[in-house]
């Protein structure tokens, strides 16, 4: 039997990583309501073959509780990363292409933001929109962008002295055409690797802001909102209330870390294995 490259077997792991998240997030999806609803005859129970995570106290089975957060984590992580994503190409873009008083402002913006506690800053932006989800998500969009948008700078500053970037100036092409055909191109594989490695951090912020009672209402079953409500009854001995949900969400940006690493090789060239 033929022994796999490193590339090929690094293929099949970050496909097989990438189905369970797809796996978790439309399994969450689908699961109705219903599902989480109250059921006293039910609470309380701990983990058992007919709930494997156990239930809580009014009775919701925590596997499914878990499942429906784990999605909710993903879909708030994928909005805010992508957001995050976007900002930090056009800042590092911005910054690299301005030169000059340009790249010192960019440069200058970015080590304040650096300076600020991401959660700190989180909060504050939270609160000052009133504490909803629109909130929780615009500050934890606009908040993960720094260390990316510092990447494509020194990204963009290597490219712009190339050949054939003098060669587009010698032709009279202008920056904006030169970024579009010859910079973007470049900066794609970094872009969409930023994007996956970014997403574990939003994931982990939103579950944080929640559990700490900013953004979502205590209604949905977000992760932080599991965690926050465990509390009240780890003492009582209902540990797994706390153990399973919190456990999965590490599990859950563990695989994203891992998945966002073996695109990082995969989309090397340097890395490539014959």
């Amino acid at each position: 039997m033929k022994k796999l490259n490193r590339r090929t077997a690094a293929a099949i792991i970050a496909a097989a990583i990438l189905a369970v998240i797809l796996a978790i997030y439309i399994g969450g999806a689908l699961l109705p309501a219903a599902a989480i609803d109250a059921d006293f005859s039910q609470k309380g129970l701990p983990p058992s073959p007919g709930h494997i995570f156990g239930t809580d106290f009014l009775g919701r089975d925590m596997f499914v509780r878990t499942i429906k957060g784990l999605s909710l984590s993903l879909t708030v992580g994928a909005v805010a990363s992508a957001i995050s994503a976007v900002i930090a190409l056009a800042v590092g873009l911005t910054a690299a292409l301005g030169r000059g008083i340009v790249d010192h402002a960019v440069n200058w913006f970015i080590d304040v933001f650096m300076s600020v506690p991401h959660t700190v800053l989180i909060i504050l932006i939270s609160v000052a929109l009133s504490r909803g989800a629109a909130g929780m998500l615009i500050g934890v969009a606009v908040t993960h962008w720094v260390s990316l948008a510092r990447i494509i700078r020194g990204e963009v500053l290597q490219i712009r002295s190339a050949q054939y970037i003098a060669a587009a100036r010698g032709f009279g092409k202008s920056r904006l055409w030169i970024a579009r055909r010859h910079v973007l191109p470049h900066l794609l594989p970094q872009f969409f690797v930023g994007l996956i490695l970014l997403f574990p951090h939003a994931i982990m912020h939103e579950s944080g802001l929640t559990f700490l009672g900013f953004g979502l209402p205590p209604e949905r079953p977000a992760i932080g909102i599991i965690l926050a409500e465990s509390m009240r009854y780890i003492s009582s001995g209902a540990i797994w209330l706390a153990i399973f949900p919190g456990v999965s969400l590490v599990i859950l940006v563990l695989l994203i870390d891992k998945l966002g690493s073996l695109v990082r090789y995969l989309l090397e060239p340097r890395e490539a294995q014959m």
